[in-house]
């Protein structure tokens, strides 16, 4: 079977892809509402965006001089997972000491990042009531984290 590769759009790299040293994952719990996945992925990869000093890319341009917010410099993979699924890759993600980011079932009942925190705060580790997860690290350690879960979708 012979396969082609589209040609890249004008303006597009054409340099073979890079492959980071270091991986960012998103899990999310399969059975929340729709509304409830993209707002934690969004608070998810908000925290990613804190991992490291360069872990967001450059600001962009149109051709119409338009400036754009930088993203993330790396790809994100998203993950499906059960409760109990989560809450294996969050102790995976403590015993591993990675930048990792999470969100609580009870912070979908506040209103603000303190009330937020608080929240967080008042449940030992092994007790959350996790309802997603962001990890970022290096790649080997980041594959072992999310051993077993599927990407989302």
């Amino acid at each position: 079977m012979t396969t082609s590769t589209p040609a890249p759009s004008p303006g597009a790299p054409t340099a073979a892809p890079f492959r980071f040293d270091t991986k960012i994952a998103l899990i999310v719990r399969e059975d929340l509402a729709v509304w409830q996945k993209l707002n934690v992925t969004a608070f998810l990869a908000s925290g990613i965006a804190h991992a490291r000093d360069d872990i967001m890319g450059k600001r962009y341009e149109d051709a119409s001089g338009n400036d754009y917010l930088p993203l993330l410099r790396e790809p994100v993979l998203c993950f499906g997972a059960d409760a109990p699924a989560l809450t294996r890759s969050h102790a995976r993600a403590l015993s591993r000491a990675v930048p990792t980011a999470l969100y609580t079932a009870e912070m979908f009942a506040t209103g603000n990042d303190e009330d937020n925190r608080a929240a967080v705060r008042a449940i030992p580790a092994e007790a959350l009531d996790l309802v997603g997860l962001a990890v970022h690290g290096p790649r080997n350690v980041i594959d072992k984290i999310v051993r077993g879960l599927k990407l989302h979708g």
